[in-house]
């Protein structure tokens, strides 16, 4: 086995301020802004938090994020006042799911008060927007009924084992799996649903937990979906040896039950939809590392500090936060101004890293920057 190099490289770095760009035209109400490929913008990931009580090895291992890592201070977060008010200009340009994510989201103090400021927001034809949240689950028994009350509509948790020693050992904190059942639970009895829940599969690390989980919430109304170990970052040491395709996933889980294939709930949906049956429920596939998803991929990520990403896998982003405040030189936009600008930046995308994988892959300890999973969210 190949010796790991992790690098301790700050993958934060301030990005570029974005330039007005003169002559764009905001798309009216209904229509679609699009990017260098004709993908539409309709799914923003807001990263609420840098920091997470978990130390997953696949994203933020206890080597490098260890004490003495410089997390972002207070001053450097997006208000919540900034997080809405960027959101509105997105949902202007055709936004119409947002996902909290972190880090760990609930370590926020006081998430639930952005979630009351984002749940009034309406697109330009006046729907309500899919305002959800993904979470570990450790802190969800004590905030599931507050989230609900503030206008959360639905959680998916993170959720790698149902044996507790196996479960410990990846989250590297000692946590034990019944409370994140816990929370669970308590975000099913505040109506938080339809729950999800995602298990990144490590070969040689937790793959014969596809099975224990599978079996624990077919028929409970919970969606399971299996997630194909990424290459996100640079710091979790990612192996291709170490991905169990998605396809040997269902191979295992038609050895026990009668799969059949299900359509896609939404346009980019990320994951491969396959039902029971018997009409027990349902679990998702995604397959990010061995089925490139790039084609219709139609999301945007905001980290805590306020840069846009527009890929998962992206080495830099645009500073959003300069805007909004007046920094580096920059007069603060006005929310015209605003929109004006990050339409200019959809329109020139043109990611496509999963189906370029194999010529972009960032070796370890290579150097190259790639931004850090928690720090964007999944």
């Amino acid at each position: 086995m190949s010796e790991r190099v992790i690098p301790l490289l700050d993958q934060r770095q301030r990005s570029p301020v974005p330039p007005r760009p003169a002559g764009i035209a905001l798309p009216e109400a209904g229509a679609a802004l699009l990017d260098a490929r004709g993908r539409p913008l309709r799914d923003l990931r807001i990263s609420v938090t840098d920091r997470c009580n978990f130390r997953c090895s696949y994203c933020m291992p206890k080597e490098v994020f260890d004490h003495y890592h410089p997390f972002l201070s207070h001053g450097e977060l997006l208000s919540f006042e900034e997080i809405t008010r960027l959101a509105s200009v997105f949902v202007r340009l055709g936004v119409q799911k947002l996902r909290l994510t972190g880090g760990e989201p609930l370590l926020r103090k006081h998430v639930e008060r952005l979630v009351e400021l984002l749940a009034p927001l309406r697109t330009p034809e006046g729907r309500p927007l899919d305002l959800t949240l993904t979470t570990n689950g450790s802190l969800l028994a004590r905030k599931a009924r507050a989230l609900k009350d503030a206008g959360l509509q639905r959680v998916t948790v993170s959720l790698d084992a149902l044996d507790d020693a196996i479960f410990q050992r990846m989250n590297d904190v000692g946590f034990p799996v019944g409370e994140v059942l816990a929370g669970i639970e308590a975000a099913q009895a505040a109506g938080l649903g339809p729950i999800k829940v995602n298990m990144v599969v490590k070969r040689g690390t937790n793959e014969d937990q596809i099975l224990p989980l599978a079996r624990h919430f077919k028929g409970t109304g919970v969606v399971l979906r299996f997630i194909e170990y990424m290459d996100v970052g640079a710091s979790n040491g990612w192996r291709m040896d170490e991905v169990l395709p998605s396809a040997q996933v269902l191979a295992r889980l038609r050895e026990h039950w009668d799969m059949v294939p299900l359509s896609a709930s939404a346009p980019g949906e990320t994951a491969e939809r396959w039902g029971y049956a018997d009409g027990s429920g349902e679990v998702g596939l995604i397959s990010s590392v061995t089925q490139a998803f790039c084609g219709d991929c139609n999301r945007a990520r905001l980290s805590t500090e306020g840069q846009l990403y527009t890929c998962l896998f992206a080495s830099g982003g645009h500073d959003l936060r300069a805007l909004l405040r007046g920094e580096r030189g920059h007069a603060a936009l006005d929310d015209e101004a605003l929109a004006a600008t990050l339409a200019g930046l959809w329109n020139r995308r043109a990611d496509r890293y999963s189906e370029l994988r194999s010529q972009l892959t960032a070796e370890p300890g290579s150097g190259q920057r790639r931004i850090e999973m928690h720090y964007i969210g999944g």
